[in-house]
């Protein structure tokens, strides 16, 4: 049994909602994050009625300040699974959206907002404490001159981006901190489950939400997670892109990512 506090971004459908009801079997006390209402308390009643505990708090990760705010709200948690994100769209993939920030949308939830919620709770991070971050086989180096991505947009790219960033931080943050019992992974759940943002893709799903949750738990609560700075395709440990190891491109991005969340850490 678990009893303890673990967030679970994007708890409310798909993958997260999976991991959310899993973790509250395990006896997990379980923060449903999500930014409907209707949505959060069908999984926090779902939870209750099977004898478990969850609460939920609806942020919208398009924001920096809300973010902030999240880490706020939530206080010392023994897991943070940051899940929450936003795929590729739909084809042609052109329609470049900004966050309530200004920075790239995709970028700014499925990167700045995992790392910015890390660093606010990491103070209340207790030994044994995990942090599993939701990544992806499809990675692409950033480009540090066009974070925005202002030229020749394509919403797969900006997706890329984001999720080589998130492995890069995954393992940037296991180095910072080696000697203090947490810690931090990045894990390919699945390809192409059967969520909404495959679906969104037009991509025919060719794994199941069930699928990806085995992954998931493997890390947030099994043995493997016991070991910090790993990245797992499914079950197995992998090599990431090999640019998310190279420690210059890793100093260049933690620069870049302090200034942009300067005003919220």
């Amino acid at each position: 049994m678990l009893e303890q506090k673990a967030l679970v971004t994007g708890a409310t459908a798909g993958l997260g909602r999976a991991v959310a009801l899993a973790l509250a079997e395990q006896g997990a006390h379980v923060v449903v994050h999500g930014r409907d209402a209707k949505r959060a308390n069908a999984v926090v009643e779902r939870i209750a009625e099977a004898g478990g505990k969850a609460e939920a708090c609806l942020v919208d990760l398009g924001s920096l300040a809300q973010v902030r705010d999240l880490a706020e709200q939530v206080g010392e948690v023994g897991l943070l699974v940051n899940n929450a994100g936003v795929g590729a769209g739909r084809p042609p993939y052109r329609k470049r959206e900004l966050s309530a920030d200004g920075h790239e949308l995709r970028l700014a939830v499925n990167y700045l907002a995992p790392v910015l919620l890390t660093r606010r709770l990491l103070s209340g991070l207790g030994s044994g404490a995990r942090i599993v971050n939701v990544g992806s086989v499809g990675q692409a180096p950033v480009d540090f001159a066009d974070l925005r991505l202002d030229r020749g947009y394509r919403g797969s790219e900006a997706y890329f981006r984001s999720k080589f960033a998130l492995a890069a931080f995954t393992f940037d943050l296991a180095a910072e901190l080696d000697g203090r019992d947490v810690t931090v992974n990045c894990v390919h759940p699945a390809s192409l489950m059967n969520t909404h943002m495959v679906r969104e893709s037009l991509i025919p799903p060719m794994s199941t939400v069930g699928t990806g949750a085995k992954a998931m738990l493997n890390v947030a609560t099994g043995a493997a997670g016991e070991r910090s700075g790993r990245y797992f395709d499914g079950l197995n440990p992998a090599p990431a892109h090999e640019g998310t190891y190279d420690l210059a491109t890793r100093a260049r991005l933690r620069e870049a990512t302090a200034e942009m969340l300067a005003s919220f850490l």
